[in-house]
């Protein structure tokens, strides 16, 4: 079974004229949420066996406070072609993984990720539909998956409307369950 995990990058400090876009640094809420992300991942079993992430700073920081849930490095490739991409550029990259990988974190931006996700799923779990209704914020994560047997046995046969909604979750909806 093929997973996509899709990875909004954490709370970043606010745009300024005297930093350039893509080297925004995380504000602390988003130091704090992105571990939480990573270890509900951990949590979940979905570990990922390769990870594609935007080139921004934010992305960057994001997976370096995520990964050390995972316990062990995983094969990172940092792709400057999802800095802000649509959809289809995000699904491009995502179909060049190589084919051994089942399991594939993507960590990158929006409007493309809450797109890239409305455009591949096809049904959903009622809980993950109604978060991903409302928003898809920060640290916001998407679980994707194509259950066997199905026509989409590798990334390069990715296509719209094949994929069930597994998971959609963030800190806000984390912190909930926990209280």
């Amino acid at each position: 079974m093929l997973t996509l995990i899709l990875l909004r990058h954490a709370k970043a400090e606010p745009g300024s004229y005297a930093v350039a876009d893509i080297e925004r640094s995380l504000a602390d809420r988003g130091r704090l949420d992105a571990p939480r992300m990573g270890a509900w991942l951990a949590r979940e079993k979905l570990i990922p066996d390769y990870i594609v992430c935007s080139n921004s700073r934010r992305t960057r920081e994001t997976l370096d406070l995520v990964s050390p849930a995972f316990g062990a490095a995983v094969e990172t490739k940092f792709e400057p072609a999802i800095y802000e991409a649509t959809p289809m550029r995000i699904l491009t990259v995502i179909r060049r993984t190589p084919t051994p990988v089942r399991r594939l974190l993507v960590i990158g931006h929006n409007p493309g990720l809450e797109d890239l996700t409305d455009d591949l799923m096809s049904k959903s779990d009622s809980i993950a539909a109604s978060r991903f209704e409302q928003k898809y914020p920060t640290s916001g994560l998407a679980v994707l998956t194509w259950p066997q047997p199905s026509a989409v046995d590798s990334w390069a046969k990715l296509t719209p409307r094949s994929a069930y909604l597994a998971a959609f979750t963030a800190p806000r909806w984390l912190a909930a369950e926990q209280s």
